[in-house]
Order: structure tokens, then C-alpha cells, then sequence
């Protein structure tokens, strides 16, 4: 693991004890039974979907968004990509690298119809069910952060609750460990960055694709930045593409996501024409 997700993991355990300690198991599951109930995610008759993603800042491209009052602006976001045909939103909760917080997560929740994923270090069951508290439909699960053992077990706790997982891998090692849940009905996430450099390598996309599962969609992360970039994925076989920095940072975020969609569906159509 790099020294960059061992602090992350470690600061998420952190965080996952003060949960515990503010409201406990019992506690947090009552509050996710009343929440908002879940959206599913529905997956387009097209072939190809964007998760499109809100995060104020990132370790590889610093500060993202400025904005005087940060929930707003959350919402804003969610709500261009939703109008732009997101298939979710991703919302960033991770405080001291990501500037997220579980208020920005449950912004995102109170402005869409679309499925919220949250989208964190998580290494605990109790913050799916936090997740799931503040109205998430969904959860992203690092395979390298815990034993196989326990991401069965929080990929279990957020179906458990009609949740969609997103498991995400970096390498071949990652694979065979996320293969603990691959009978369940999840989606499969590819995350093209480097963790000790925190460049992005695209090639990993290509060099994975056929260690994959057929049966789970998969998805892109990281990186995806182009039409060309989305065109590359669904020739690949890339059901989804998680996209964040370069719609955050775009002067109109709403028609990014639209072109980059297009490209993605275009590509798809190409390859199914007789």
C-alpha cells in the first residue's frame, strides 16, 4: 500500500471510531432506516453512463472549486450533471486531502433524483452505514484498503440496505482480491492513477480489461478528460466512466459531461451497428 492510502486508510479509521463513538452501530443503522429511501441505479439502454463526481480539491491538482458557501455549489454541480443525464453522482467525503464532508454528501442527496455514491476511503462497515444515514444509494469500496474478508463483508452491509457498490481496483493484486465479490451484483471500477506518484497511467485500462469479469459493468476512474478519453473506454469495453476533475473544473461542467457521454454512447452505437 503507498504512504499516501496508508494515511488515508489510517485517517478513515480514525474517522470510523468517531462515528462509533457519536452515535454507534444501532444508532446510525435506526437513522439509515428512516433516510431518504434508496435510488437505484438505473443504467442506460445505451451501453455506456457517467457517474459524474463533485470534489472541492484532490492531492494530484490541488484546489478544485472556491465557492463562499461549498454545499451550494455541491448542489450545483449534482444538479448540472443530472440535467446533462448522469447516470449518479460521486461526492467526495474524505476532509483533509478532498475538502468533502458527509454535509456535502447529503447536499447532493436533497438536490437530485439521481443515485448520491459516496465516495471515500472507506475501511468499516459503519461508514456504510453512515454513508447510507446521510442518504446514499451508493458506496465506493477500495479492494487494496482491506482484507477480502471485509470488503465482502461492507460490499454485504451496503446491499443489506439496497445500495449499489462500486469496487475499485489498480492492478492484477487488486483483481484477485476484489474476486471475493464477484458473485455479487456490483460494479467494477478501474482507477487508472498512480498512488505513489498520483499520475494518471490510462494504459492500465487496456492492460486489466481482460482480467475483468464479463458479467459486472465496469467503469474508468481517473483520467478521463476527452471525448477521445471516453471513445478509448467503451472500445475497451468500459460500461462507465467516473468522471471528476475535469468537470469540476470546466466553465460549463453541465455540457462536459453531455460531450463526453455522446462520445462514449457514439462509440458503442459504432461497434453494435451490423
Amino acid at each position: 500500500m503507498s504512504d499516501f492510502l496508508s494515511t488515508m486508510a489510517e485517517s478513515s479509521h480514525l474517522r470510523a471510531g468517531a462515528a462509533r463513538g457519536r452515535a454507534g452501530v444501532m444508532g446510525l443503522t435506526s437513522k439509515a432506516s428512516s433516510a431518504r429511501p434508496v435510488v437505484p441505479l438505473d443504467l442506460s439502454e445505451t451501453g455506456f453512463d457517467l457517474i459524474g463526481e463533485v470534489k472541492l480539491a484532490s492531492p494530484a491538482d490541488g484546489q478544485l472549486v472556491t465557492a463562499d458557501d461549498p454545499g451550494r455549489r455541491v448542489q450545483e454541480l449534482a444538479s448540472l450533471y443530472e440535467d446533462a443525464d448522469a447516470a449518479a453522482i460521486s461526492v467526495l467525503t474524505e476532509p483533509s486531502r478532498f475538502q468533502g464532508n458527509l454535509g456535502h454528501l447529503e447536499a447532493a442527496v436533497a438536490a437530485v433524483d439521481v443515485p448520491v455514491m459516496r465516495k471515500d476511503f472507506l475501511v468499516d462497515p459503519i461508514q456504510v452505514i453512515e454513508a447510507r444515514a446521510a442518504g446514499a444509494s451508493g458506496v465506493l469500496l477500495i479492494a487494496r484498503l482491506t482484507e477480502a474478508s471485509l470488503l465482502a463483508e461492507m460490499t454485504d452491509t451496503a446491499i443489506g440496505f439496497g445500495m449499489f457498490v462500486l469496487v475499485e481496483v489498480f492492478d492484477e493484486t487488486d483483481v484477485d482480491r476484489a474476486s471475493v465479490v464477484f458473485d455479487r451484483e456490483i460494479l467494477l471500477g478501474v482507477n487508472t492513477r498512480d498512488l505513489t506518484t498520483l499520475k494518471v497511467e490510462p494504459e492500465r485500462l487496456a492492460d486489466l480489461a481482460p482480467l475483468l469479469p464479463v458479467h459486472l459493468p465496469r467503469a474508468a476512474e481517473s483520467g478521463v478528460k476527452s471525448p477521445g478519453d471516453a471513445e478509448s473506454a467503451a472500445r475497451l469495453g468500459y460500461r462507465l466512466v467516473l468522471v471528476g476533475t475535469a468537470l469540476v473544473t470546466s466553465e460549463a461542467p453541465g455540457e462536459t459531461a453531455r460531450t463526453l457521454l455522446a462520445a462514449g454512447r457514439r462509440t458503442i452505437s459504432t461497434r453494435s451497428a451490423p
